[in-house]
């Protein structure tokens, strides 16, 4: 990682912790107030985990860079398209309610702007 780069990340990931850890107090602030409530002493323990979320990534993301082969392998061919499905038998003991009905839909489909 190039020197300015990481010196952005470290500045993002404090700068996070900073600001969350601020918002963390606030939020024990108001839990300790009058009006205070248990939904606030929740903040106050999920604040310091968003601040420290960026960090995280970052270590992530420098891991798994680390963790991939120097040269990428070549291309496999893609997969053969799966075979056709057969398509059933025509039954000649149709229905002609059932038949008629096929038209219509076969009508209202051609007639259906593409």
């Amino acid at each position: 990682m190039p020197g300015p780069r990481k010196f952005v990340v470290v500045a993002v990931s404090v700068l996070s912790l900073v600001a969350c850890c601020g918002l963390a107090y606030w939020q024990w602030q108001r839990f300790e107030s009058a009006n205070g409530t248990f939904q606030n002493l929740g903040y106050v323990l999920q604040w310091p985990l968003f601040g420290i979320a960026p960090a995280y990534m970052f270590w992530r993301m420098r891991k798994l860079a680390q963790q991939q082969p120097a040269e990428a392998p070549p291309a496999a061919e893609p997969p053969p398209p799966p075979p056709a499905r057969p398509r059933p038998a025509a039954v000649d003991d149709e229905d002609d309610e059932l038949t008629a009905y096929n038209r219509y839909l076969a009508s209202l489909n051609a007639q259906e702007p593409r």
